[in-house]
């Protein structure tokens, strides 16, 4: 199943309302969305057969639209409902959901007043997004050219489409070069995140992590800090500079589909995976049901 192409597998996708068989969920070439990056998305877990953080994550999907201008035509509880609904159809117990909203082909050009927004809900399994042995040593990430833009130039609080171009962009410069991941810097050249997950850094026991004034503030970072102020750790939100990054002990990365895994390179640095990001590992395990 891993394997095969995303538009030609066995199952339903819920399409504006009903299900659709999987094959037959389609748009047109000349969808707006496809032409002028007019989408947003989330993506979401399935943990033995129970949708991690449902409403939050559909809540956020509304908001995405709202701040692209583009209003869904569905509230939060009946996204929550389509995401039950296409998890039981599909019989996932371990996977991955993809709730995602885009704008039609009513109209072509960079005004889309008149577009419909289309929302679809699609899922299929995913136990774990990278093998079991990188729990041990962590991901190797390379610094990348591409930066998270300044918020002023685009809507970086939104889970839009438009924004992981560059993140695309920029594992592929790392995947091709050796490496599993990037670290982009922000716009003002500090640590922000990886090409598509949060991340944190350890010293002295204490955990740092970068304010998200550029990029979006995942729900599970935060979740992690969460966790982690309940176990007694003290967490820090702070312009973390690239030069600060040799010095410490622990760093490791969040996300919906990475969950909590561990760094173990940045460029010619090296880190070893420690007793805090296991611990929180072991947290966020235990917190899922995983």
């Amino acid at each position: 199943m891993a394997d095969l192409p995303f538009d030609d597998r066995d199952g339903v996708i819920w399409l504006n309302g009903e299900m659709v068989e999987w094959r037959e969920a389609k748009t047109h070439i000349l969808c707006h969305g496809l032409h002028y990056g007019g989408s947003v998305f989330e993506g979401v877990r399935v943990y033995n057969g129970r949708i991690f953080k449902s409403v939050e994550h559909a809540q956020r999907l509304l908001a995405s639209g709202e701040l692209i201008d583009m209003p869904l035509p569905f509230t939060a509880e009946e996204i929550d409902k389509a995401c039950e609904a296409v998890v039981a159809a599909n019989n996932v117990v371990n996977g991955y959901l993809r709730p995602v909203a885009w704008r039609g082909a009513e109209e072509m050009g960079i005004g889309a007043s008149t577009c419909k927004t289309h929302v679809a809900v699609a899922c299929w399994d995913w136990p774990s997004y990278f093998p079991p042995e990188l729990r041990e040593k962590g991901l190797s990430l390379m610094t990348t050219k591409w930066r998270r833009a300044d918020p002023a130039t685009m809507p970086v609080h939104s889970k839009t489409a438009g924004l992981y171009a560059v993140g695309t962009m920029a594992k592929h410069e790392a995947m091709k070069a050796g490496y599993h991941d990037v670290l982009m810097l922000d716009y003002q050249g500090n640590v922000a995140e990886s090409s598509g997950a949060n991340l944190f850094c350890v010293k002295d026991g204490v955990i740092h992590t970068p304010i998200p004034h550029c990029f979006l503030n995942g729900i599970t970072r935060q979740t992690v800090m969460q966790l982690a102020r309940d176990k007694g750790y003290e967490v820090v939100e702070r312009t973390i500079t690239p030069d600060e990054l040799a010095g410490m002990d622990e760093i490791f990365i969040t996300g919906t589909a990475v969950e909590v895994t561990p760094i173990g390179k940045i460029d010619d640095m090296t880190f070893t995976p420690g007793a805090v990001t296991h611990d929180l590992i072991d947290a966020y395990e235990a917190l899922v049901g995983k």
